[in-house]
């Protein structure tokens, strides 16, 4: 439930002023299992009507990894005011 309360998850392809498909709400998932918490935990957001729109999180089998460079790493930790979109929403 934290995935949603941290960014808005009714802007396709959008994060604050950060437009694209790297910037969709999305949660990327292993196996049946993680799919179906993660689809149900959406329906659940969704449902709550914490949001004035529709939730458009995307729930995707994840394909290869490849970790961010080190300035990326713990970037809330090391830039406590955040970003434009990084905020508690509910």
């Amino acid at each position: 439930m934290f995935f949603f309360r941290m960014h808005n998850p009714t802007t396709l392809n959008r994060q604050g002023w950060d437009m694209g498909t790297q910037y969709r709400s999305v949660i990327f998932v292993e196996d049946a299992e993680q799919e179906k918490v993660a689809t149900a935990v959406r329906d659940e957001v969704q449902a709550s009507k914490q949001f004035n729109s529709d939730v458009v999180t995307q729930v995707v089998v994840g394909g290869s990894y490849f970790p961010a460079e080190e300035y990326h790493q713990r970037y809330l930790e090391k830039n406590p005011g955040g970003y434009c979109n990084h905020k508690l929403y509910f």
